[in-house]
């Protein structure tokens, strides 16, 4: 017989494998999702001429889709509150797949845009309450890194599902590619369906729900998520036309860099999410003095191929992982509507996408040049600083209040 302290590590090793097999399928169904959403951008001048229209006209699917999940995921939030969350997990998966399988036999240009607009309403809503369910699987001390691991589906997506999509959809036509999301789609929920433990619904109506939003402390992150998805894709949308007309590189390293700008981003999810578990606010804090540091460092390492590339790999890592912790502390700060609040934290990263593709488009209209874009993206990064420290000035508000009243009891 196995000596107590044998058994009990046994026990807990089979408790850590129980708890992130269901992260696991979450992980999946986020994959699909990241690569649905993606996927687009490698296939636009496919679209156009199949349809017909203009480079721009095709863009406008991409931004259909960040403003679809912007404003329509929180309704779709409030219709499923009421939902046991794995049931809504599978319907939204459901949809997903369908929306995909619209996408690949539209037959004009407007079907398509509104199926892409269906498939988004899905995204939203299914990573805020996706989130909800992984930090309910795990202990309190390891909830970012429970929603962390569900994420990295979503950056491995980047690493992976996109440039094999695209690949895909450039030989054989854009349809294919989206062919290809169905059945991971299909899989994702069979995985949802067999492996995530039923989970009940949030309490209350949508007055309830609305009433997290009178909070400070959630309000501080959805803006703070708007901002460092901002001062990511200020430079991100551009990154292609800086690294060849300012570090002068061919458009064959610039995939290459894409990659690594991938596992960068892979890798920085991780550790955010397993360092922010530790002490959130600091590590916030931390990250975001490093990520200046950062920017300006590649502001400096541009003109220089070497320097630029590794500049853009540690980037990528430091920006996602000082984003890790704020999906975590939405959670944890609307508890009493965490489907909501999640939701609409969705909607603020895809703000801060188009948010922060705009103003590096505004500089460059004004004559600024693509140099000056990781510049910009110091000053948003700045005032997410100090959004960063006044929501630790709360925490430390509320926490000797607390201590206040635990003594005047006593």
């Amino acid at each position: 017989m196995p000596p107590p302290e044998e058994s009990s590590e046994l026990i807990a090793e089979r408790k850590n494998i129980l708890l992130h097999t269901p992260l696991m399928a979450l992980a999946v169904a986020a994959f699909g999702i990241g690569t649905s959403e993606f996927i687009i951008m490698g296939l636009l001048p496919n679209l156009a001429d199949d349809f017909h229209v203009s480079i721009p006209k095709a863009g406008v699917l991409v931004t259909g889709y960040a403003l679809s999940v912007t404003i329509g995921a929180p309704i779709v939030a409030i219709a499923t509150a009421r939902l046991e969350r794995k049931l809504a997990l599978l319907l939204l998966m459901g949809v997903f797949t369908l929306g995909n399988l619209a996408c690949a036999i539209a037959p004009t240009y407007n079907l398509l845009f509104a199926a892409r607009v269906l498939t988004a309403l899905c995204h939203g809503a299914f990573f805020g309450i996706g989130s909800v369910v992984a930090a309910n699987l795990v202990p309190r001390n390891q909830r970012a890194q429970a929603i962390a691991l569900m994420f990295s589906g979503l950056t491995l997506a980047n690493v992976l599902g996109v440039p094999a999509g695209t690949a895909l959809g450039q030989a054989y036509g854009w349809r294919v590619a989206f062919w290809a999301i169905v059945p991971i789609g299909l899989l994702a929920a069979t995985a949802v369906f067999f492996l995530v433990p039923r989970q009940a619904p949030g309490s209350g109506g949508l007055l309830h729900e609305f009433r997290v939003l009178r909070k400070p402390q959630v309000l501080l992150v959805l803006a703070m998520s708007v901002l460092t998805s901002a001062s990511l894709f200020c430079v991100f949308t551009y990154i292609a036309p800086t690294l060849e007309a300012v570090t002068l590189v061919s458009p064959h390293a610039v995939t290459l860099t894409l990659l690594l700008f991938g596992v960068g981003i892979t890798v920085g999810n991780f550790l955010g999410g397993t360092l922010s578990d530790w002490r959130p606010m600091a590590f916030l804090i931390g990250a975001l003095l490093t990520l200046l540091a950062s920017l300006a460092a590649l502001y400096y390492a541009e003109p220089h191929v070497v320097p630029a590339i590794a500049m853009i790999l540690i980037w990528g890592a430091i920006q996602f992982a000082a984003g890790a912790p704020l999906q975590s502390r939405i959670v944890d700060q609307a508890a009493a509507a965490p489907n909501l609040a999640s939701t609409l934290n969705q909607g603020a990263f895809n703000f801060g996408n188009a948010t922060g593709a705009s103003l590096g488009g505004m500089m460059l209209t004004a004559g600024y040049t693509y140099r000056q874009l990781p510049l910009a993206s110091i000053i948003v990064t700045l005032v997410t600083l100090i959004l960063a420290i006044l929501s630790a000035r709360l925490d430390r508000k509320h926490r000797d209040a607390r201590i206040a009243e635990q003594l005047s009891v006593l």
